[in-house]
């Protein structure tokens, strides 16, 4: 089965020995996915909520580079440094997936690779996904 990985140009990607989306098949699998935008700032410093809208639209980014959205998306990770800000994150991700709901976990972590990172997200992805009943 062919592989087609997808990269943000980032310098990172290669050093780590990583894609930004990896497509198998029909499955799609988006590495875990931070707030920063194509300069590579962090978008929406301190604000939980502005970063979450951030990474959804670079994993939308991601999807659509191998001919998907979100959705197409089954499952999401999200890695957060504080639990408390649970439901602002959790707003913007169903604000995103609207009816689509995927599957998700909600995990506090010690921290992600930059203290002004504070959410991080992982997605799986099934293209045509979308057609399937409740």
């Amino acid at each position: 089965m062919s592989r087609t990985h997808v990269s943000s140009g980032t310098p990172w990607e290669p050093l780590i020995g990583y894609s930004r989306a990896l497509r198998v098949g029909q499955w799609v699998f988006v590495s875990g996915t931070t707030a920063t935008d194509s300069a590579g700032d962090v978008v929406g410093r301190d604000d939980p909520y502005l970063q979450t809208q951030q990474i959804l639209r670079n994993i939308a980014w991601a999807l659509e580079q191998v001919g998907g959205s979100l959705a197409d998306v089954v499952r999401t990770r999200i890695y957060l440094t504080d639990i408390s800000q649970w439901k602002e994150i959790g707003q913007a991700h169903g604000e995103a997936f609207g009816e689509s709901r995927p599957a998700t976990a909600m995990v506090q972590v010690a921290g992600l690779i930059a203290p002004t990172m504070l959410v991080e997200i992982e997605a799986d992805a099934i293209l045509g996904s979308d057609d399937v009943d409740d």
